[in-house]
């Protein structure tokens, strides 16, 4: 390639990757979190705590190091359908600053329509911004004995990473997924332990911290 060709592709290619790396920036920003907010965790069995036994749930521990009143609406067990159909009432109860949404993982197990997963989805996070709160997405991984047809996966996969791409949302997408990946960290197959729960607070700790600088 001679050099009048490849200085204007050079030029394009700074360009896409500034303009990526400009779009990241615009989806990881929430308003700061002090003392008096009042932050909302909603999710399944994975926020109420099950298996965290003698320790603590993950909004329990947030609490401890973020400093701020967190609300534990966790439903063992919940679909991402019964989560939606809660979600408004609780909205109104405790009028939050900020939402964490950990919710899908029954779905799967119950082998849910992807569709119908990521609509739900959608919905809890256009429910919670008409509210008024900031969300923070924590994406659920897929338990390693579950049977998923081939041409899901890919869907289900990019699932938490789309919906926070399009609703401009900070997404904490990797910390269940290396923490169920290790038996020091879980109580069973789906479940982190106490140890594990304290690395799942930490991990989101530190999105909201990141999330707050932008």
């Amino acid at each position: 390639m001679d050099r009048q060709r490849w200085i204007p592709l050079f030029i394009v290619c700074v360009a896409l990757v500034y303009a990526a790396g400009c779009g990241q920036h615009r989806y990881v920003s929430i308003s700061p979190i002090d003392s008096d907010s009042v932050v909302l965790a909603f999710g399944d069995s994975l926020t109420s705590g099950s298996g965290a036994r003698d320790g603590k749930p993950y909004p329990a521990v947030l609490q401890e190091l973020l400093g701020c009143t967190i609300i534990n609406a966790g439903v063992p067990g919940e679909t991402t359908a019964e989560g939606l159909r809660r979600l408004p009432g609780v909205l109104k109860k405790h009028q939050p600053t900020l939402v964490i949404l950990c919710h899908g993982g029954n779905d799967i197990l119950q082998r849910n329509k992807p569709e119908n997963v990521t609509a739900n989805l959608k919905l809890m996070v256009e429910t919670i911004k008409k509210q008024g709160a900031d969300i923070v997405l924590v994406g659920v991984p897929r338990p390693k004995f579950t049977i998923i047809p081939p041409d899901l996966r890919p869907v289900m996969a990019k699932r938490y990473k789309t919906i926070a791409a399009e609703y401009l949302l900070p997404l904490e997408e990797h910390a269940l997924e290396e923490i169920l990946g290790n038996t020091e960290l879980k109580s069973d197959q789906i479940h982190p332990n106490a140890r594990g729960y304290r690395q799942l607070a930490e991990a989101i700790l530190l999105l909201i911290t990141k999330a707050q600088e932008k």
